[in-house]
Formats: C-alpha cells, sequence, structure tokens
C-alpha cells in the first residue's frame, strides 16, 4: 500500500508540471499580447533553479551513494542523460508532423510569437535544424487540434514523449528518498526538499513553453480550452517519465548514482541547449537582447536553490 501511495504522490507531482504548462495559455484568455521580457526571466529562472538543482542536489546525492573511490556510475549516468537529450533532438528533426503544408507546424518552440515587423528572420531559420539544436521544443500542429485528429495527436504525442521523458526522469529521481527522514511533511509524507525545488523548477520552465504552443493557436482562433489543452497534453508524458524514473531508482538502489547522474547530466545539457537560446531567441528584439532579463532570472533561480546547500 505504502509502494502505491508513493507511486500516485509521484504521479501526482509530475502531473503538477505538466498542468503547470497550460498556464502559459491563461493569458491569452484576457489579453492579446504577452511580454517576451516575462518569458525571457522565467527561462532564466528555470534555468538557475535546474542548473543549482543538478549541481548541489543531485550531482552530491549521487557522490553520496557512491562508493568509495572513482563515482563510476554517476560519470555514466551524467553522459547518458547527455545522450539521451542529444538523441531525441535528432530523433525530432527527423519528424515532420505538418507533412510539409504550409501550415507548419510549431516546431520550434514557439518562435512564431514575433508578430512585429522587426528585421529579424530568425522565424524562418528557426526551422533549420543545422543551424539552432533546440528548434524542435514542441512538435504541435494546432490543425491536428483545431480538427480533433485523433490519429495524429497519437503520433504528437509520442513525439513529445521523447523530449519529455528527460524531464519527468529529472522528478522521479529526485524523489528516490520519498518516505525516509529528513524532508518535508506533506500530506503525511517526508518528501525531500530536492524533490520539492526539482518540481518547481520543471513547472516555470513549462510556463513559457505553453505561452509558445498557444500563440499559433490563437491566431488560428481557437477557443481558450483547447488553447490551454494543448499545452497540457505537451507535457503529458512528464508524470509517466516520473513515476518510472522513480519505481526504478526504488528498485534497483544500487543504480541511484547512476540515476542522480542522469538526471542532472539531461538537466544540464537542456538549459545550455534549449532553455538559455530559447530565451535568447525570445529576447532578440528586447533592449539589451534581454539579457539582462535572463540573467536576472537565473540570479533569481540560482539563490532559491541556497537551502539545498544546507539540507
Amino acid at each position: 500500500m505504502a509502494a502505491l501511495q508513493n507511486l500516485g504522490f509521484v504521479f501526482v507531482a509530475g502531473l503538477i508540471t505538466a498542468l503547470a504548462t497550460g498556464l502559459g495559455a491563461l493569458p491569452f484568455v484576457v489579453v492579446d499580447d504577452f511580454s517576451d521580457r516575462w518569458n525571457v526571466a522565467l527561462w532564466g529562472i528555470a534555468s538557475g533553479i535546474m542548473v543549482a538543482a543538478s549541481l548541489f542536489g543531485l550531482v552530491n546525492e549521487g557522490l553520496a551513494y557512491a562508493a568509495s573511490g572513482f563515482p563510476a556510475l554517476l560519470v555514466g549516468g551524467l553522459l547518458t542523460g547527455v545522450v539521451l537529450v542529444e538523441v531525441s533532438d535528432r530523433v525530432l528533426d527527423a519528424v515532420d508532423i505538418g507533412g510539409g503544408d504550409s501550415s507548419q507546424p510549431l516546431e520550434d518552440g514557439g518562435h512564431d510569437h514575433d508578430n512585429s515587423d522587426g528585421p529579424h528572420d530568425h522565424e524562418a531559420a528557426g526551422h533549420d535544424h543545422d543551424d539552432q539544436a533546440h528548434d524542435h521544443d514542441h512538435v504541435i500542429d494546432p490543425e491536428a487540434f483545431a480538427e480533433g485528429d485523433l490519429k495524429k495527436l497519437v503520433l504528437i504525442l509520442g513525439i513529445l514523449t521523447v523530449h519529455s521523458f528527460p524531464e519527468g526522469v529529472a522528478v522521479g529521481v529526485s524523489f528516490a528518498q520519498l518516505g525516509l527522514d529528513g524532508g518535508l511533511s506533506i500530506l503525511g509524507l517526508s518528501v525531500p526538499l530536492l524533490a520539492v525545488f526539482m518540481t518547481i523548477a520543471i513547472s516555470i520552465h513549462n510556463i513559457p513553453e505553453g505561452t509558445a504552443i498557444a500563440i499559433p493557436m490563437r491566431a488560428m482562433g481557437l477557443s481558450s480550452p483547447r488553447m490551454i489543452g494543448a499545452a497540457v497534453f505537451s507535457s503529458l508524458p512528464q508524470p509517466i517519465g516520473a513515476v518510472i524514473a522513480f519505481a526504478f531508482v526504488r528498485w534497483a538502489e544500487a543504480f541511484l548514482p547512476f540515476g542522480f547522474g542522469f538526471a542532472a547530466g539531461a538537466m544540464i545539457y537542456l538549459v545550455l541547449t534549449e532553455f538559455i537560446p530559447e530565451a535568447v531567441e525570445t529576447g532578440v528584439d528586447l533592449p539589451r537582447h534581454g539579457y539582462d532579463a535572463l540573467l536576472t532570472g537565473i540570479g533569481a533561480g540560482v539563490l532559491l536553490m541556497i537551502p539545498l546547500l544546507y539540507v
């Protein structure tokens, strides 16, 4: 019974990160535009929290569980996490949900959000995967949601699973010590502080992604419930990945250093190759290209993680 309770708790945590994606679409219920500066700051906060959580939390936990000597499992996990993210990017590069028609799917994580008449051409450049590795953050086809195309939606969900799985894994692994002493008491369970921060970090990261998904749907005139539903749909693989990762590290405790390393490697690589480039591209038309908002967000994210140093 306790095992099922733990699995249910982790699933809910992963579901919270998925629902947070829907928050990104909420502004379009009442307003037409959403501040790029705010999006850049959110990317920065999520990046700061994830890097700090990975270095001060996941890696430290992995080192603590590793046997004396060279932490081979931890290093192996770090490299595997990087490889999985890179492979998922290449898989997304090879897939064209839109079938090459004039209705381009949102394959670039929302780079169509800029409707201004500025001189930049990053929307077109965003579809060149040789130039931008992060261009396939979400393969969401607005027409699939407008028409209720079940076959295409299932295909999209399968592809998004490849992309979202590392984030779900990070959440699941961070809950490895769920129910043990030393955590925060939530609903009668001792929850690791690392798990709380990781859930918050993934949720924050998902908000601007939800905004990016909603933008082309708003342009097509889709209803607010469909925009929000599409945003949440894009992150549904995360609670599944969280449960799988949690079950694995609890079942094979000897592989905990690998699990912590895997989550840390995937998160840091995602931040360096997707989150920060996404923020930079989002802020390309802002004063000072939005670097002040990005750096402020990163600093705030790191400061939020300082309590982990005292756990």
